[in-house]
């Protein structure tokens, strides 16, 4: 009779370290025999999940990768095991808590036990050989109740703006909630300068989400730059990480996401109307779309920042330019540019730029 631990430990040695059809089939036919395995495969899934943590991934950017790389299945074993690894884990922060709270729903049984133990194995794969990504501290102050209240505002107004089917609703509403930002940026710029020691620039993680994630990262790189920040773009995992101080990088998070939102919308309206036209379109019209929207976006930011500005803030917002650059190249000391592929539709590129003059692009009021 084989133990437990010998039966998990032969499965992985067969399906872990063998990224074959077959040995997955043998790791899965050994642990599908053996069901008092299951405690001790769980707990080695914890373990994955808790070196993952130390390598400097968090919740959201494994259930990000397993979605992009696995299938549904996956996802939620994963998010199943991140939960259980939770309970054991020391308080991590409220970014941190946030993700677990927005985790998916906890995986539905499959049929027989081998296909159970084939899912996790392929999981398990991918959580081996995840490699070390730069960490990422936590905010060092919670914000207070009013900054809650403020950016709970924030986020309903947005919501109503991208929900509401008239136009001119849409833009009262989005230029109420960049008042706001503007006002949260503001004031939390001024009391870390007044502080006896000021907070220093963070970083947080962005879903870049496919399809068409090049032109995406384009247009967090163009929000974050409007907002005192600085993205770079990790296209293998998914996502742009994001540094700057937090009240801005609240900011950005919300302004990315509402603008997307209004870009899928005045994509699907164009198409629309494209094809009442008689004209099919395809993926490089929607490509060139959301190429154009973005490029216009960006333009219209920078346009906005240099009339924001007011001359009793430059010393201010300077000092704090340069301790985001200064913490991005200690995070990213080497870094590349990348060439904008596939924009090749004019019709795409003419309609995207008309929909970014219609977008709520106000990320900044002027500072005073």
């Amino acid at each position: 009779m084989t133990s437990t631990g010998s039966t998990v430990e032969r499965a992985f040695r067969a399906a872990l370290y063998d990224d074959t059809d077959t040995g997955l089939d043998t790791g899965a036919s050994l642990l599908a025999a053996d069901p008092t395995a299951d405690a001790e495969l769980a707990r080695r899934g914890e373990e994955f999940m808790a070196t993952a943590w130390r390598r400097g991934w968090q919740p959201a950017d494994v259930v990000r990768l397993v979605r992009r790389e696995l299938e549904d299945v996956h996802v939620r074993r994963a998010a199943a095991l991140i939960r259980a690894q939770a309970g054991g884990d020391r308080p991590r922060g409220r970014r941190w808590a946030a993700q677990l709270a927005e985790l998916p729903e906890d995986p539905a049984r499959e049929a027989d036990r081998f296909s159970q133990a084939t899912a996790t194995l392929e999981l398990y794969r991918l959580l081996l050989r995840l490699p070390a990504l730069e960490p990422l501290e936590e905010p060092r102050n919670a914000p207070g109740p009013a900054a809650s209240r403020m950016l709970a505002r924030i986020r309903a107004l947005l919501a109503k703006a991208e929900a509401t089917g008239y136009p001119e609703e849409a833009e009262a509403l989005s230029a109420k909630a960049q008042e706001l930002m503007a006002r949260h940026s503001v004031d939390e710029a001024l009391l870390a300068a007044g502080a006896p020691a000021p907070d220093a620039p963070g970083a947080c993680r962005i879903g870049v989400e496919p399809p068409y994630e090049q032109v995406k990262a384009v247009l967090l790189d163009a929000v974050a730059g409007a907002n005192n920040c600085r993205a770079v773009w990790h296209e293998p995992f998914g996502f742009s990480t994001v540094v700057g101080f937090e009240a801005d990088l609240e900011a950005v998070e919300l302004l990315y996401t509402s603008l997307l939102v209004q870009a899928t919308h005045a994509m699907t309206r164009a198409e629309t109307a494209q094809r009442a036209g008689g004209r099919k379109r395809t993926k490089t019209f929607r490509q060139s779309f959301l190429a154009a929207y973005a490029h216009r976006v960006g333009d219209r930011l920078a346009a906005a920042v240099e009339t924001q500005v007011s001359e009793d803030l430059l010393p201010v917002l300077a000092t704090r330019e340069v301790a985001v650059t200064d913490r991005l190249e200690r995070m990213f000391p080497e870094t590349t540019t990348t060439r904008l592929r596939g924009v090749t539709d004019a019709a795409g590129w003419t309609e995207g730029a008309r929909a970014a003059d219609q977008a709520q692009v106000r990320a900044r009021r002027g500072l005073h």
